[in-house]
């Protein structure tokens, strides 16, 4: 009687619910495990279990005060507001900038969405759970190399550009490549040294895919005639 009074009338309610969005959401953290990204296994997994316990908190946590007072007003919805608007801060850590390409967004957004499973888990939703859990499984796993395959019908080609470190006209660039129809998937920039050590010029590489190899030679010369550029190829 003492230990049932210790664990609430719930807890076994709320031991599946946390023990299933730790399934869950670790299954999706395993798949980013093992493609080696910056939050895997672990981070969501505890993300999950966090959204899940916040949620229950919400549900179960405050039955005893409203109980005593009936003009206490219920909102089991307040807390995990926060849990979601929170759950930002965690995903811009996965996210980095090299130059101007982002890497990490995909991984930044299925932490987002393993809180989302964690909430609903903790408020007894399990078969949408489970549902957004296979959803989430197959974009990550099947979508990428769905993308891939539509994206290997065009031509991928590297185009270098070189200019004056001060210079900043990649936006003239990248114009130039929208009004031809070649679209561009990511774009680095790299500081050059001169024979003194000193960084005056920089080179802009971008990853351009062309249905039309031909039309390469037109970028190329229009680019060229800009004075801001000092390479080409």
């Amino acid at each position: 009687m003492e230990l049932q009074q210790f664990l609430g009338n719930d807890f076994w309610v709320m031991t599946i619910r946390i023990f299933i969005a730790a399934l869950l959401c670790g299954i999706i953290g395993l798949e980013r495990e093992i493609k080696k990204h910056p939050a895997g296994f672990r981070t969501h997994l505890l993300v999950g279990v966090g959204s899940c316990l916040m949620m229950l908190l919400s549900l179960y946590g405050f039955q005893d005060y409203i109980d005593m007072n009936a003009n206490i007003r219920f909102d089991p919805a307040r807390i995990p507001s926060y849990v979601i608007s929170g759950i930002g801060f965690l995903g811009t850590g996965t996210i980095l900038v090299k130059g101007v390409t982002v890497h990490g967004l995909t991984t930044a957004a299925s932490i987002w969405v393993v809180a989302g499973i964690g909430l609903i888990v903790g408020v007894g939703m399990i078969a949408p759970a489970l549902l957004t859990t296979i959803v989430v499984l197959l974009s990550l796993i099947f979508l990428n190399k769905f993308e891939k395959r539509i994206l290997s019908t065009s031509n991928t080609e590297i185009l270098t550009v070189v200019m004056d470190k001060k210079c900043n006209k990649l936006n003239e660039v990248l114009q130039v490549l929208e009004e031809n129809d070649i679209s561009f998937q990511k774009v680095s920039i790299q500081s050059l040294k001169n024979n003194e050590g000193e960084a005056d010029q920089k080179k802009i590489t971008i990853e351009i895919k062309m249905k039309d190899p031909s039309i390469r030679a037109k970028i190329l010369d229009k680019i060229s005639t800009n004075d801001y550029v000092q390479q080409i190829y």
